[in-house]
């Protein structure tokens, strides 16, 4: 049977008696958006984070725009954040009114690197957006040192690495905001689109809250502008069920990334390197291979699919090209477009399907490679 690269219906079935006990009772109580799951899951969430307030909007990519909004960032301020990123993030900063300007990543984690923000730093920036990418953590002292000094805010796009941590402390809990995506195939997952913002500001919070959802305060009347951007109760619901395992499946993701490194050491490919003061969730296995392309089709002939986080930069990418600001030298990035590849990855895999993936991959640099 064909091994996906991400597999959500295999997390289902796994909690499938919990989920649907959830959605049974959502669907015999009386209020099916922002009720007591959504209440109860915005509690629970920031508990876990460990932060004062998390507030559920309808998708990640509304996370990001509602946060920078609720930071009041708009038109013309600028916000510093990475090409190699899902084009969510570049897409959120933009609907806010505000305009993206992109740098390069670090070669080892493919996180944000610091050493280029100098560079593309203006009077008209007002945060930096960081994306902690594949599961672990970008060099926040870094980051939180240029934001002190320049009166930047820092925005947290943890959509990749729920649970991860940065010396000991969870990821949404540094920046002024953080945002997550609840999207199926992420760590903690819905079945559906679901997002989440977490902040320590009580003030910004009630923001948050009222951008949500028109600007209320009080039914039908809107003190600020704000949109629609709820959470619905039923993926709140499952969200509450899959919040209670996210540790374990995050352990496992962490088992099944330490035999892929193990089994694939030798081999001509670039295996994923955490940061030291990182615990990684790996929500991504990926390696950086010379020979991605073929790689990738023998896989896929082997009935595995993996997958590739992601093939075009931002900036290269028709809607941008030549439109959007960059650092001079996005060469990391750009390289990494054509050389990175996602093995599957997911708790559910099973001992014998890690052991496909590993020996697939060997017999291609033995068979075809060599």
């Amino acid at each position: 049977m064909k091994i996906h690269c991400a597999n959500p219906k295999a997390q289902f079935l796994s909690q499938h008696l919990e989920i649907e006990k959830a959605v049974l009772r959502v669907l015999r109580s009386d209020r099916y958006i922002l009720g007591n799951e959504v209440i109860a899951l915005e509690e629970e969430f920031a508990k876990y984070i460990g932060v004062e307030n998390a507030i559920g909007v309808a998708n990640g990519t509304d996370a990001l725009e509602v946060a920078i909004r609720a930071l009041g960032i708009g038109f013309t301020d600028e916000v510093i954040t990475v090409s190699h990123t899902a084009v969510a993030t570049v897409a959120a900063i933009e609907s806010a009114g505000a305009v993206p300007i992109l740098v390069d990543v670090d070669p080892l984690t493919f996180t944000i690197n610091p050493l280029q923000l100098s560079e593309v730093i203006s009077d008209r920036t007002k945060a930096i957006v960081v994306v902690h990418i594949y599961g672990q953590s970008v060099d926040l002292d870094a980051i939180q040192d240029f934001c002190q000094e320049h009166d930047l805010k820092l925005i947290e796009d943890v959509s990749q690495a729920h649970g991860a941590s940065w010396k000991g402390k969870r990821l949404g809990s540094f920046g002024d905001v953080a945002c997550f995506s609840c999207y199926p195939t992420k760590n903690l997952g819905a079945i559906g689109d679901a997002g989440l913002i977490t902040t320590n500001n009580k003030e910004l919070a009630k923001k948050i809250r009222m951008i949500r959802e028109y600007g209320w305060q009080s039914r039908n009347i809107s003190e600020i502008i704000g949109r629609n951007s709820r959470l619905d109760e039923i993926q709140a619901s499952i969200l509450r069920v899959k919040l209670r395992k996210l540790d374990s499946d995050n352990k496992k993701r962490n088992e099944i990334a330490a035999i892929y490194s193990e089994g694939l050491k030798g081999l001509p490919i670039i295996l994923p390197i955490v940061n030291s003061n990182s615990i990684s969730v790996f929500h991504l296995y990926v390696i950086r291979s010379k020979f991605r392309d073929r790689l990738k089709e023998y896989l896929i002939k082997s009935d595995i699919e993996p997958g590739i986080h992601y093939p075009v930069p931002i900036h290269l990418q028709p809607a941008y090209l030549n439109r959007i600001r960059t650092s001079s030298n996005m060469n990391v990035t750009e390289t990494l477009a054509s050389e990175i590849l996602s093995l599957p990855m997911y708790p559910e895999l099973n001992e014998t399907q890690i052991t496909r993936v590993i020996t697939a991959v060997k017999k291609f640099y033995e068979k075809v490679v060599s």
